[in-house]
Order: C-alpha cells, then sequence, then structure tokens
C-alpha cells in the first residue's frame, strides 16, 4: 500500500468483523505481555537466589518503578486515543503532529526520572521502614533502573503509535525481543556468566535497562520502516500547547491511577513491615505472579483501545460496544483461569522464589485471599481502558481513587491492627467489589451520552 492508498483506504478498524479484528489486534499483544509477565517473575526469582533482603528490596522498589513506566504508558494512552481518533476522522496532518507531542513529552518525562534517580533513591526506601542492606540493595537497584529509563520511555510510545494504526504484530516483536533479552541476561550479569562480571542485584537491573534499549532502538525502526499512516518528520514539528494539553487531558488520568497504585503499594509496605520483611516479600511475590493474570488483560486492552477510539472517530456506536463486550467476555475468562491456579497451587507457585517456611506461612493464605478480586476484575479492567478510549479517563481515575485510596488502604489498616496479617489480605476482593460498581455505574452514563447519541 503507497502513502496515497494509505489515505483513501478503510483502515481495517472500521470495516473487519469485530472479534476477528479484536483477537487478531489483541492476541500479539497479549503474547508479548505474558512474555513481559515472565520476565517479571524470573527476574524476581534470581534476585530471591541472592537473599531474601534482595527480593525484599525489589519489592519496595516498585512503587517508584511502577510509577516510572506508569508516565510513559499514560502520556503513551493519550497520544495513542488521539492518533487513533484522528486517523478515524481522516485527519492525517493532526495524527502526525500528535504522534510528534507524544514523543516529545515521552523525552521529557525521561529527564524529570533521571534528576529523580540521582537524588531520592536512599531516602524513598528508608521512608518505607527499610534496615540499612534492604535501603542499600534497593539504592543499587533503582538508581540504575531510572537513571536509564529512556529506554523504556521511547519503547512505550512507538510501540503506542504501532497499536495506534493497528500493527499491534509489531509491538508483540518489540516487547518480546526486550523481554527475551532480559531473561537470557538476568543470571549472566546477576551471577556474572563467562566473559560478564559478577554484578548481583545491579546485574538485574542492568539486563532490565538493556533489554528496554533494545526493544526501544527496535520499535523506533518498525515505526519508520512499517508505519506508512504516520510520518513523523523533527523538521516539521511545531510546538502546541493545545495538542500536549490533549495528550495530557486523556494521559494524566491513567497516570494518576498508577501513581495511586504506588501510594498504594508504598502504603502496604509500610503497614506490612511492621509485622516482617518477609510479609513485604510475599507482597511483591503476588505482584509478579499477578502479571500472569493481568498482563494478558492489559494485552487486550492494548488491542481494544485503537478499535474503540478508531470507531468513535468513524462514528460506529454498533462496533464500539460489541468490542467492549468481548474484551470483558475474553478478560473474564482470563482471570477466572488464574483465580483456579492460585487457589490450587499457592504453595508451588512461592516455591519458585526459594520460599522459606516463614513465607509459605504467610504466602500461601495470602494468594488464595487475594485471588477472590480475580472474578470480577476483568470487567474493571476492560472498563477502565474503555473510557480512557473514549476519551473520558477522568472515570478510570476516579474508579482507581475508590478502589485503592478510599477502600484498600484503610481497610489494609484496619485489618492490620487485628495482629493477623492474614486479615489484611481480604481488602482486596472487597476493595474489587467497589471498584466493579463505579466501573458499571460510569460505563451506563458513558452510553447515555456518547455512544447513544451517535445512533441518532
Amino acid at each position: 500500500m503507497n502513502k496515497e492508498q494509505g489515505k483513501t483506504e478503510e483502515n481495517k478498524m472500521g470495516v473487519m468483523p469485530v472479534n476477528r479484528l479484536l483477537i487478531t489486534m489483541a492476541l500479539p499483544m497479549m503474547i508479548s505481555m505474558l512474555v513481559q509477565a515472565l520476565y517479571n517473575v524470573v527476574d524476581s526469582i534470581f534476585v530471591s537466589r541472592i537473599s531474601e533482603d534482595a527480593l525484599t528490596a525489589v519489592s519496595m522498589a516498585f512503587p517508584m518503578q511502577n510509577l516510572l513506566i506508569g508516565l510513559a504508558t499514560g502520556i503513551a494512552v493519550g497520544t495513542n486515543a488521539l492518533v487513533s481518533k484522528a486517523l478515524g476522522e481522516k485527519k492525517y496532518e493532526r495524527a502526525n503532529s500528535m504522534s510528534m507531542h507524544g514523543v516529545f513529552l515521552a523525552i521529557c518525562s525521561y529527564l524529570l526520572f533521571l534528576v529523580l534517580g540521582l537524588t531520592i533513591t536512599k531516602v524513598f526506601f528508608v521512608a518505607q521502614g527499610a534496615t540499612a542492606e534492604i535501603t542499600q540493595y534497593g539504592h543499587d537497584y533503582l538508581s540504575i533502573i531510572m537513571c536509564l529509563s529512556f529506554g523504556v520511555y521511547i519503547e512505550v510510545i512507538f510501540e503506542r503509535l504501532l497499536q495506534s494504526t493497528g500493527k499491534t504484530f509489531y509491538t508483540m516483536i518489540t516487547q518480546g525481543t526486550g523481554a527475551i533479552i532480559n531473561i537470557i541476561m538476568d543470571p549472566v550479569l546477576i551471577f556474572g556468566i563467562g566473559i560478564f562480571p559478577k554484578m548481583g542485584i545491579k546485574g538485574a537491573a542492568a539486563a532490565t535497562v538493556l533489554g528496554q534499549i533494545v526493544a526501544a532502538i527496535l520499535a523506533v525502526i518498525l515505526n519508520t520502516k512499517k508505519n506508512e499512516e504516520l510520518h513523523l518528520d523533527i523538521r516539521k514539528f511545531k510546538l502546541s500547547m493545545q495538542a500536549i494539553g490533549s495528550i495530557l487531558y486523556i494521559g494524566i488520568p491513567s497516570v494518576i491511577m498508577v501513581a495511586i497504585g504506588s501510594i498504594m503499594t508504598f502504603c502496604v509496605n509500610k503497614i506490612l513491615v511492621a509485622f516482617s520483611s518477609t510479609a513485604v516479600a510475599v507482597f511483591g511475590i503476588y505482584f509478579k505472579l499477578q502479571s500472569f493474570a493481568f498482563m494478558p488483560v492489559f494485552g487486550m486492552n492494548n488491542g481494544m483501545v485503537p478499535i474503540i477510539s478508531y470507531n468513535y472517530g468513524a462514528q460506529k456506536p454498533d462496533r464500539i460496544m460489541k468490542t467492549l463486550k468481548l474484551a470483558i467476555f475474553y478478560a473474564t475468562c482470563i482471570m477466572v483461569i488464574a483465580f483456579v491456579i492460585f487457589q490450587t497451587l499457592p504453595g508451588q507457585l512461592l516455591q519458585l522464589f526459594n520460599a522459606s517456611d516463614e513465607m509459605l506461612a504467610i504466602g500461601i493464605p495470602a494468594l488464595r485471599t487475594i485471588s477472590f478480586s480475580f472474578l470480577i476484575a476483568g470487567v474493571s479492567v476492560i472498563c477502565s481502558s474503555f473510557f480512557q478510549a473514549m476519551g473520558n479517563g477522568v472515570y478510570s481515575m476516579l474508579i482507581s481513587i475508590m478502589r485503592q485510596i478510599v477502600c484498600l488502604i484503610p481497610l489494609a489498616y484496619l485489618f492490620a491492627q487485628t495482629g493477623d496479617v492474614t486479615k489484611v489480605w481480604l481488602s482486596w476482593p472487597i476493595a474489587e467489589v467497589v471498584s466493579v460498581l463505579c466501573g458499571l455505574l460510569f460505563l451506563n452514563r458513558i452510553n447515555k451520552k456518547l455512544i447513544q447519541p451517535m445512533r441518532s
């Protein structure tokens, strides 16, 4: 397809049967997300072989690491939605402009985390109540992750540009390549294999950023060579505060959602460290393991968002709603499978991380209790991304606030006052019920305000 044809032919997101389209776009993303989830688990498995303190340090690093990736994702979500909508409206110059502004914001965000990585890492761990040894492990790990995070920022924004035009197969290649490099280099750099030095926990961080940098280079190349609908030319870039505002309007709620998640993790770490550092390690292991359930659902989201945004721009309400219903169905199926695994094999899952008897005693009831939230979590996750795709990211933010700030943190604190750590885990399923109820309420509002008027 040449450039002129690309401007006259209908994109597949507007004409392909919805079920086949969603599977075609989501499946590559789900596969790459599963590979990413595998990396998350393998990384912690190798770190656990250093010591339990090292594993706890990585768990305590998660809130800041999550915020870093969340800012990259939030900017990319806003860019993705606006680029897909512009393409649906046949506004190709606007699509190119939004793409360039997304890249600009990604670079600015990296510079912010570079400064933070050079200044606050030790303070961050001390604030969570970490011991001196855990703090040193955490500083060694997190400072590398933050200071060399340019790879993840470039990778995420260019992957979302590929997604915005429906080319999710190429994002599977970039994400998969980065994750595989991480998996291979983790033991090599942690333990020192062959010509490589033994770097310990610094090696885990180095393997992570190396994979991100390679994936970023690949994502830029694929956009240049394969993304025919977008033409990024820095010579034509003119900074527009209106364009930046439009991206941030959609993307910032997503960033705030991640920030809220980081605040939740930070607070729960402080609550759990009062019981023991092992309880904090168990919480970190849960986050790694649950990624096998949530990462495929996030892959479904990534395939769904450009379809929703494109058909919103093209004013095709039936395709929008069918995409939403199918995504919820598939996400729920994935989460039910994860629930069964967590209920039946919690001990075996924990043993992957060299679990001590104390870790098993805390971790088995934790995995079984928290996993009850999986049964309904697929609904709220899909609805949150649907709101972002429809340009109403504030609804997604409000759901996250209700779930984690209003419900989960206060409940965890209150249950902790009983002196029984097993009761703390009840906070997750209770908060998830509130999240789903809010999601259904906002979904009804979107249907009345945006979907139904398209039919008239």
